[in-house]
């Protein structure tokens, strides 16, 4: 079986189906991530042990005749922000080496455990999660896997080129403006970022408690749903968790439209956005008939107001670290949170205020409208160290404006697929797909329908064969 290119489910079937063993897939696992560690930087830690005693309790169950969960013997890994129990819980930075092990794994990771998953590593990012391209300080930038000069987006970047590469079939990030779906885009693969409160963030390290969101990457959109669904439930170590069952996704995902309504987000998200990103949204949308436009309203605000909350909260968040440790953030990152921790707070308070009217605007919106489409990245994969990108004949910074089309909608917590476009480029692009919140079921049977057009898949990087 060809570890690089199966999907989890595939692979899930097969250790079901006594065809292989879950330990055979786990040192497959290991020696590809062994053989790209130098090329792409995706691992900071590799879970051996654990691993293969997971992956021993798997193959224990199957010859018992139990049920050995639905991702039984799916290598994974997670952002290292997550809690992985007798692991340090580094989240991008220096200071938190200092931190002892975790004692016990982030609920979204016993809860894969539980399905049969293997968890293999924890995988690099931006420091405490403020950066959008995983040019990490500390550990060293992680590579595109379509090309190695190229940034695997941030600050779930790890997580993308992971994915991207071939190491594993799935991965777990976070989402605080955009860090699921900007890797998506650049490293063109599938992600998901729920609803805020619809995953349990509990044992993850925190960037913004008010935007902080948990997804997984694959590369199907069926091994996407399966994981999400393995993660969903109430859960009260998480205070914004929301309190209702389970909604599973991935029976559904055969349904197709089923009548409904898409529209293309217009204004705002067509203004400094170049050629290939109106390209793949438009291949997106000449699939589903969306051929209707639509505006947010006051969209650049929010943005504005995003970056607010972002700033305040993570500066306060930071603050007794920057007071005793300043030397010990990336410069990047610490200039950042200093900034904000000195925001008024009545900037903050306004910030929320509009955060409230945006919402109910957002909120009259998808009355009239299920799936909103939008591009995931103003450009595809930029170059490592890349300062400025070209949008429509201005030079911006890239670093915060990877987040143009990304913030508007996750500033009130919408849930969104990142689709994948090869197409329409020499590289990679995504398009957002936006539902109301709860909608995730409806946005995994649109990104479903879009695999099976071909319009949207994920195949693995060319580049990675170097290392097959």
């Amino acid at each position: 079986m060809n570890l690089a290119s199966a999907t989890a489910l595939e692979l899930a079937a097969a250790v079901r189906a006594r065809q292989v063993t879950a330990r055979a897939i786990t040192e497959l696992a290991l020696d590809r991530i062994a053989a790209t560690h130098a090329q792409l930087n995706a691992f900071t830690t590799v879970t051996t042990d654990r691993a293969r005693a997971e992956a021993v309790e798997v193959d224990a169950a199957v010859a018992a005749g139990r049920d050995p969960g639905p991702l039984a013997g799916v290598p994974y890994a997670v952002k290292n922000l997550f809690d992985l129990a007798g692991t340090v819980t580094v989240a991008g930075s220096k200071i938190n080496r200092d931190l002892p092990p975790a004692i016990e794994d982030a609920t979204a990771v016993e809860r894969l455990r539980r399905a049969g998953a293997i968890c293999i590593g924890a995988l690099n990012m931006g420091e405490y999660a403020y950066d959008f391209v995983t040019d990490n300080a500390h550990d060293g930038p992680t590579r595109n896997p379509h090309d190695l000069a190229r940034s695997a987006g941030g600050s779930s970047g790890g997580c993308g080129a992971a994915i991207a590469g071939g190491l594993v079939p799935l991965s777990l990030g976070t989402d605080t403006n955009g860090s699921i779906r900007v890797p998506s885009s650049f490293c063109g693969i599938w992600g998901l970022k729920p609803t805020y409160g619809r995953l349990s963030r509990a044992g993850s390290f925190p960037f913004v408690d008010s935007l902080d969101h948990i997804g997984p990457f694959a590369r199907s959109v069926a091994d996407l749903a399966a994981s999400y669904d393995a993660m969903q439930g109430p859960d009260p170590r998480d205070h914004a968790c929301a309190q209702r069952a389970a909604e599973p996704a991935f029976p559904s995902l055969e349904a197709g439209l089923g009548g409904l309504r898409v529209a293309v987000l217009g204004g705002y998200f067509e203004k400094n956005c170049p050629v290939q990103a109106r390209s793949a949204v438009a291949a997106v949308a000449s699939v589903l008939g969306g051929a209707r436009r639509v505006e947010l309203p006051q969209a650049a605000s929010a943005r504005a107001a995003a970056y607010l909350i972002t700033a305040s909260e993570g500066g306060q968040f930071h603050l007794d670290r920057l007071r005793r440790r300043a030397a010990d953030f990336d410069p990047a990152a610490r200039d950042r949170f200093l900034a904000g921790a000195l925001l008024p707070a009545a900037w903050y308070l306004h910030a929320q205020k509009f955060r409230a009217w945006y919402r109910a605007q957002v909120s009259e919106l998808f009355r009239h409208t299920d799936i909103l489409l939008a591009p995931a990245t103003p450009v595809s994969a930029t170059l490592i160290g890349q300062e400025t990108m070209s949008l429509e004949g201005v030079e911006m910074p890239v670093r915060p404006n990877l987040g143009l089309f990304t913030q508007p909608i996750s500033f009130i917590g919408l849930p969104v697929v990142a689709a994948p476009v090869h197409h329409v480029g020499p590289l990679p692009i995504g398009v957002q797909l936006i539902a109301a919140p709860w909608g995730e079921a409806g946005l995994l049977r649109v990104a479903r329908v879009l695999e099976q057009s071909g319009v949207c898949t994920a195949p693995v990087a060319r580049l990675a064969a170097l290392a097959a």
